[in-house]
């Protein structure tokens, strides 16, 4: 532990055993700035300095948040014990766009270090947590549930860390990353986002990762979602592509979701990939995924609903069982994608287990 790490626990253990709201110094500078319920989250993020830490008392906030300042961390004894939930009187930009925290760069300056750990929340119309312009943004230990969209999202952001997350029965993706949401672009580098030992449970998708390159999403279990994980990119260039997909157990992803506008219904897929590139899919174990959808099975290529074709993706040594109509699917014709060494019994075409 570092003696920065030291000084904030200490901190942050005398706060919590004084029972004060107001901020205390730690010995390095740093502060810690209790909040209890009833009392306004925003004007304690408002007043933190980096370093400086939000420390949520057990209880219920009806709040959104916006985060604009680098290095300030929000977060809760545990992730059970501070529950934010929606303020239909709030007129906060954060509030207006149905977001529940909103961690927010600028177009010339990405918000740098920002942490936000150990908290729930829930029924936000949009987004339990939305960022945009981050850097090095870490989300640990939250749970986000039974939001209209994505339970954790961000957009046009690097070196983030979303790890020991729950996000379960949101209206689309638990967890969202992407290279933007308003226009149309090529893939982002997203420069070694890490989407780590998460559970993603009964949402519409358990994790989407559109337009990105170069990062891994590992170790989450994903069950009860229409679609596992679903990896899009499309005929933009930079292609999207050049990431992993490793060790994660995916699993009964049966729930029945309608059409939209840009997919088809969607049921018991669990790993699928469209118009992405250079891909290493491994060691998954994806089982009892079933469905009858076109992107049903266990891991399935399939070119974009633009036409763009998956091109050297690499799926290799993954358990794939009992998942239906196969469990392992190529069906698009692009070309250079490889299947070796996976454990499987009908694949499409034959002969790939």
């Amino acid at each position: 532990m570092t003696k920065r790490q030291m000084a904030l626990l200490a901190c942050t253990t005398a706060v919590v055993a004084s029972g004060l709201g107001a901020a205390a110094p730690s010995a390095a500078g740093w502060r810690v700035h209790r909040v209890q319920p009833g009392e306004s989250i925003q004007k304690a993020v408002d007043a933190a300095k980096p370093g400086d830490t939000v420390l949520l008392s057990p209880g219920l906030y009806h709040e959104s948040v916006t985060i604009t300042t680098s290095d300030v961390t929000l977060r809760g004894l545990n992730a059970d014990s501070a529950v934010i939930v929606p303020d239909p009187a709030s007129g906060s930009a954060c509030a207006k766009a149905g977001n529940g925290i909103c961690v927010t760069g600028t177009e010339g300056k990405r918000v740098e270090r920002v942490t936000v750990r150990s908290l729930t929340l829930k029924n936000f119309t949009k987004n339990g947590l939305w960022a945009s312009r981050t850097d090095h943004l870490k989300v640990q230990g939250v749970t986000a549930e039974r939001n209209g969209q994505w339970g954790l999202a961000q957009e046009r952001s690097v070196h983030g860390v979303f790890s020991h997350n729950i996000a379960e029965r949101n209206g689309d993706a638990g967890l969202f990353v992407a290279n933007t949401v308003d226009r149309e672009e090529g893939a982002q580098d997203a420069k070694s986002l890490v989407i780590s030992d998460n559970r993603l449970l009964g949402n519409r998708i358990g994790v989407t990762v559109r337009r990105l390159r170069h990062l891994t999403v590992q170790h989450n279990e994903v069950t009860g979602n229409c679609t596992g994980v679903f990896v899009v990119g499309d005929e933009s260039a930079p292609r999207a592509g050049a990431l992993s997909v490793r060790r994660n157990h995916v699993y009964a992803n049966n729930k029945l979701c309608p059409k939209t506008a840009r997919l088809p219904f969607l049921q018991g897929t669990g790993i699928v990939l469209t118009g992405t590139e250079k891909t290493l899919v491994t060691k998954n174990r994806v089982e009892d995924n079933v469905g009858t959808s076109p992107l049903s099975g266990g891991i399935v290529l399939f070119k974009s609903f633009v036409g763009a074709l998956n091109e050297r993706n690499e799926i290799r040594d993954n358990v794939v069982l009992r998942n239906g109509p196969s469990d392992l699917a190529n069906r698009d014709t692009g070309k250079g994608n490889t299947f070796k060494g996976n454990q499987c019994s009908v694949s499409e075409p034959a002969g790939m287990c």
